[in-house]
C-alpha cells in the first residue's frame, strides 16, 4: 500500500463513485433474489461480491491508501452465459427489467470511473479506478451476453 495525499476534488470524485459502489451492491443484491433464473441469481450474486471488493478500495484511498492492485487476484471469473432450453416464461421480461437497469447502470458507472481516472495526479491511484473500471465493464459485458444469449437484447 502507498501513502495518498488527495486533492478535494479527487476526494469529492471518490466520494462519488462510493455512493455508485453501495447503489450497484444495493442493486445487485436485490436483483439476484428477484430474478427468476438461478444462472442469473449467480451472476448477479457475483457482481455484488466484486462491487464490495470496489467499495473496499474506494474507502482506503478515502482514507489515504492505495492498494496494491495486482495482489487483488488480477482477472475476475468471466462467466459465459449460454442460452436456456428454449422455453419462454412469463417471468423473463422481469429478468430482462432487471438485466436493462444494471446493464444501464453498469454503463452510467464506467463512464463516472473514466472521468475520475483523468482527474488524478497519483499513477498509482488511477491503475487502482483503472481496475475498477475494467471490472465493471466485464459486468457490463456479462449482463449483456447473458441478455443476448437469452433473446433479451438484440444489438442489431
Amino acid at each position: 500500500m502507498m501513502k495518498l495525499n488527495l486533492t478535494q476534488k479527487e476526494r469529492t470524485l471518490l466520494e462519488d463513485q462510493k455512493s455508485h459502489e453501495q447503489i450497484c451492491i444495493e442493486k445487485y443484491t436485490s436483483y439476484a433474489n428477484l430474478t427468476q433464473d438461478p444462472e442469473l441469481s449467480q451472476l448477479f450474486n457475483t457482481y455484488a461480491n466484486q462491487e464490495r471488493q470496489h467499495l473496499n478500495t474506494i474507502n482506503q484511498m478515502l482514507s489515504g491508501t492505495v492498494p496494491n492492485m495486482q495482489q487483488q487476484g488480477g482477472q475476475q471469473n468471466q462467466q459465459q452465459m449460454q442460452s436456456g432450453g428454449g422455453q419462454v416464461f412469463q417471468t423473463k421480461k422481469s429478468d430482462a427489467d432487471l438485466c436493462t437497469d444494471l446493464l444501464m447502470t453498469e454503463k452510467y458507472v464506467s463512464g463516472t470511473y473514466d472521468t475520475a481516472i483523468f482527474e488524478f495526479i497519483d499513477t498509482n491511484a488511477r491503475q487502482a479506478l483503472n481496475h475498477i473500471q475494467k471490472e465493471e465493464q466485464q459486468h457490463g459485458e456479462g449482463i449483456f451476453n447473458y441478455m443476448q444469449n437469452h433473446g433479451m437484447y438484440n444489438p442489431k
